[in-house]
C-alpha cells in the first residue's frame, strides 16, 4: 500500500555549492537511506517466546471463587444491556481480563453462574476478581476496537497478548524537494511524499532500497548534504546515484527515473522492465555498449528485488496472510505482507496466551490488536475460521475508511499462500522451541535420551549430494557445546573413478575413509599436540542422513577401519518426508521415535538440516560452474528467441537462475512447460 502526500516541487535556479569530501555522508552499508525522523533501531530484534504460563495443580479454593462470583453479581446488577467493554480487577487493582460484549449484562451474568461448566482458566480469573469496571459504547464495533486498544495498553494476564513494540518500516520517496530522495521511514507519515509498505523488517527495506538505487539511480543523501555538493559523491561513481546534486542529470531526466521507481513500487513492474529491455536493445543495436550494459545492470537489479521477495502471487494484489500453529503450549502467528502483487516479507509473532486457548481464539484476539495501530489491507487471509469474523471486518472498515474482506480460502492460489504461511509458522515455532534450551542442556538431554555413555563434546554430521552421479560432493559439519563450529566444516569432492553414478554407499565410504584415515595416522610435528579436552578432534557421535541400510554400511566402514569408540546414529525422514516424524537408528538397538515437540528431536533436525544446507551449497557451486560454461543453449526446447526474451526480462544469466517458475512463466513466449524445464535445469534436486 502506498500513500501520496504532495507533488514534486520545481528545482531552484542554482544549487548552493561548497567544498566537500568526495564521500557519501554515511557508510554505504549502514543507514544512508534512513529517515532522520526514524528513532527505531536499524535491525528488528529477534522475537522471543513468552514465558510459558504455568497451570496450577491445586484446586481453586471455594472461598475465593465465591468472592469472585459475588463481585461479578454486583456488577451484573448495574451493567447496561448495551454494547461495551468490561475489565476485571484483582485486590491490587491490576487488570486481569478485558472483554467486550454486545450485551454487557448478559455476558457478565454468564461468569456469575456458580455451577456453570467453565474452563479452569476462567475459574482462576473469577477467583481473583474483586472489582469489575464497565465502559459503554455506541456499537459492538466500537467495543471491539476499544477492547483491542486496552489489551495492548494494560496487558491483562488472562488475555492473549500481542508482543509487538515496533512499527513497520516503509519506503518513502520524498515530495518536498525538486530531486526526490529514497529512504526508509518508520512512524507517523507526516513528511510529504509517496509511502510504500509495510515491509516485514528493516533488512527487507534496506535490501530493496539498495537494489532500487542500482535500478533507478535515485539519491539517498540528506537535503543538506545534497545542497552542499560541488562534485558527485562515491555513490555516483559506483552507479548507485545519477548525480542530480551537481547536474550530472537534468530535472526531466531525474523526474523520469523517479516516475519509473514509483511505477515499479506501485505494481507496474512489468511495464518498467519492458521499457528498460527496449532501451537496452536499442542501445545495443546502435553499438552503444556501455549504455546497454547500464540498462542490463538495472534490469538485473529489478530481478534481484523480485527474487528476494519469494512468492509473488498472480491473482492477489494486496493482502495480509495470517497462519497460526500451536505446539508445546506455545503459539506462533506468521504474517506475510503482499502489496502491488509483490511479497514484501513476513514476520513471526509469539503471542502470550495460556495453553487452554484454541488457535481460533488466539488468532481472533491477535488480529484485533495487530491492526490497532496499523492500516489494514483490503484483503486478509486466515488459516483458521474465527468467531465474529464479520464484526472484525466491520471494525477494520470503520478504522480504515474502505472495505476490508476477511476470509479463509479453501482452494486456488489464496489457499496456497495460507498453506505456505502455515508451513513457515510451524518451522518458526520449531526453531524457537529448539532455541529455548541451551546448547549444553540439549547435549545432556541427547545423551540421556539416546543412552550415550558420555555427553558428546563433538558431533559430526555427514551428507552427500549429486545429480545422477554428476558433480558428486560430500560434506561434514561439526557441532559442540558452543553450537556449530563452522571453521571445522569440510567438503569432499568425490574422486573415485570406478564409482557407479548414484551409489550413495560408495560415496559415503570414500568420505568417511578420507576423514578417519587422516585421524588414524600418527601425528607429526605441530600436529602431534593432544586433543583439546573441551573440543576434541575425534567425534563422540557421528550422524548420517538415512535409515538402517545407511547405518549398517557406515558400521561396516568403521569396523574395517578399526573404529569402536565412536557412536553412530542415522536419521531417517518421516512418511512423505515430514519434519517432526523422523526415526532414529543406532547399532544393536530398536528404532527410536521421539515426540514431535521434543527439544532433542528439534536439535537433531537442526544438525541434519545444517549438513544438508552445506552439502547442497557445495554441490551447486560445482554445478553452476558447468551451467555457466554451457549457457542457456543446453536447455532442451530453448532456442534463440526464448533465450533473447529471457535475457531481456532478467538482464543476466544469474538472475534467470534465481527466478521462480512463476517469474519465468511471465516472460513473453515462455510457456508453463518451458518455465518448468528452465527451473528444473537450474534447480534439479540433488541426491
Amino acid at each position: 500500500m502506498d500513500h501520496d502526500s504532495t507533488d514534486h516541487p520545481q528545482p531552484p535556479r542554482k544549487a548552493r555549492r561548497s567544498s566537500q569530501p568526495d564521500l557519501p555522508p554515511q557508510d554505504l552499508t549502514a543507514a544512508a537511506d534512513v529517515d532522520p525522523a526514524t528513532s527505531a533501531a536499524e535491525e528488528d530484534d529477534e522475537a522471543r517466546l513468552p514465558e510459558a504460563p504455568e497451570e496450577p495443580t491445586d484446586a481453586i479454593a471455594e472461598g475465593p471463587l465465591a468472592v469472585g462470583h459475588a463481585a461479578i453479581e454486583n456488577a451484573v446488577r448495574l451493567a447496561p444491556t448495551s454494547p461495551g467493554v468490561y475489565r476485571m480487577l484483582n485486590t491490587a487493582s491490576d487488570v486481569l481480563y478485558v472483554g467486550k460484549a454486545k450485551n454487557v449484562r448478559k455476558r457478565l451474568a454468564s461468569y456469575a453462574r456458580v455451577n456453570a461448566p467453565l474452563p479452569a482458566r476462567i475459574l482462576r480469573m473469577i477467583a481473583a476478581t474483586v472489582t469489575v469496571e464497565i465502559v459503554s459504547t455506541t456499537t459492538e464495533t466500537e467495543a471491539l476496537l476499544l477492547e483491542a486498544n486496552l489489551i495492548k495498553q494494560l496487558r491483562p494476564r488472562f488475555n492473549v497478548q500481542l508482543r509487538d513494540d515496533k512499527s513497520f518500516p516503509y519506503i518513502l520517496i520524498t515530495g518536498d524537494h525538486w530531486a526526490p530522495q529514497i529512504l526508509k521511514h518508520r512512524g507517523a507519515q507526516t513528511r510529504p511524499g509517496r509511502y510504500f509498505g509495510p515491509f516485514a523488517s528493516a533488512g527487507a527495506v534496506n535490501r530493496t532500497i539498495t537494489a532500487l538505487q542500482r535500478a533507478f539511480l535515485i539519491r539517498s543523501c540528506t537535503d543538506g548534504f545534497f545542497e552542499s555538493r560541488t562534485r558527485p559523491c562515491l555513490l555516483y561513481q559506483i552507479r548507485r546515484c545519477s548525480g542530480p546534486c551537481t547536474r550530472e542529470i537534468d530535472f526531466p531526466g531525474y523526474g523520469e527515473l523517479v516516475r519509473e521507481a514509483t511505477d515499479f513500487l506501485s505494481g507496474r513492474s512489468h511495464a518498467v522492465k519492458e521499457l528498460l529491455a527496449a532501451e537496452m536493445e536499442k542501445a545495443s543495436n546502435e553499438l552503444e555498449f556501455e549504455t546497454a550494459a547500464l540498462y542490463r545492470d538495472r534490469l538485473a537489479a529489478l530481478s534481484a528485488i523480485q527474487s528476494q521477495q519469494g512468492i509473488n502471487p498472480r491473482t492477489v494484489e494486496e493482502a495480509d496472510v495470517f497462519a497460526i500453529h500451536q505446539e508445546g503450549g506455545y503459539s506462533c502467528v506468521e504474517v506475510f505482507f503482499f502489496r502491488t502483487g509483490q511479497n514484501w516479507g513476513n514476520r513471526a509473532y509469539f503471542p502470550r496466551a495460556e495453553k487452554s486457548f484454541t488457535p481460533q481464539e488466539v488468532l481472533a484476539s491477535f488480529l484485533a490488536q495487530f491492526y490497532d495501530d496499523k492500516p489494514p489491507p483490503k484483503l486478509i487471509l486466515l488459516s483458521h475460521e474465527i468467531e465474529e469474523c464479520a464484526l472484525l471486518a466491520d471494525a477494520l472498515c470503520v478504522k480504515a475508511g474502505y472495505k476490508v474482506e476477511i476470509s479463509v480460502p479453501k482452494r486456488g492460489e489464496k489457499k496456497e499462500l495460507v498453506t505456505h504461511a502455515l508451513t513457515n509458522a510451524r518451522e518458526a515455532l520449531g526453531r524457537k522451541l529448539a532455541d529455548t534450551a541451551t546448547q549444553g542442556r540439549l547435549l545432556e538431554a541427547m545423551a540421556s535420551t539416546l543412552g550415550l555413555p558420555p555427553v558428546p563434546k563433538r558431533i559430526e554430521v555427514y551428507d552427500n549430494s549429486h545429480i545422477q552421479g554428476t558433480n558428486a560432493v560430500g560434506a561434514m559439519i561439526v557441532a559442540g557445546p558452543d553450537g556449530f563450529i563452522k571453521n571445522q566444516y569440510r567438503k569432499f569432492n568425490i574422486k573415485s573413478e570406478g564409482l557407479t553414478p548414484g551409489d550413495d554407499y560408495a560415496m559415503m565410504r570414500e568420505v568417511l575413509e578420507r576423514r578417519f584415515k587422516r585421524l588414524l595416522k600418527p601425528p607429526e610435528g605441530d600436529a602431534a599436540k593432544a586433543d583439546d579436552d573441551s573440543f576434541p578432534q575425534w567425534p563422540d557421535l557421528v550422524i548420517i542422513d538415512g535409515g538402517r541400510g545407511q547405518l549398517n554400511a557406515v558400521r561396516e566402514i568403521f569396523e574395517g577401519l578399526g573404529l569402536t569408540q565412536v557412536c553412530l546414529m542415522a536419521v531417517a525422514k518421516g512418511p512423505d518426508r515430514d519434519a517432526g516424524r523422523e526415526t532414529l537408528f543406532m547399532p544393536d538397538r530398536e528404532a527410536i521415535k521421539l515426540e514431535p515437540r521434543d527439544p532433542v528431536l528439534y536439535f537433531i533436525q537442526r544438525l541434519r538440516d545444517e549438513a544438508h544446507r552445506f552439502v547442497i551449497g557445495s554441490h551447486r557451486k560445482l554445478r553452476k560452474k558447468d551451467i555457466r560454461e554451457a549457457g542457456l543453449q543446453e536447455i532442451p526446447g530453448i532456442g534463440p528467441s526464448r533465450k533473447r526474451a529471457l535475457l531481456h526480462h532478467f538482464g543476466t544469466l544469474k538472475e534467470i537462475e534465481r527466478a521462480s517458475i512463476a517469474d519465468l512463466g511471465k516472460v513473453p513466449g515462455v510457456s508453463a512447460e518451458s518455465a518448468r524445464k528452465i527451473f528444473e535445469f537450474f534447480h534439479a534436486q540433488a541426491g
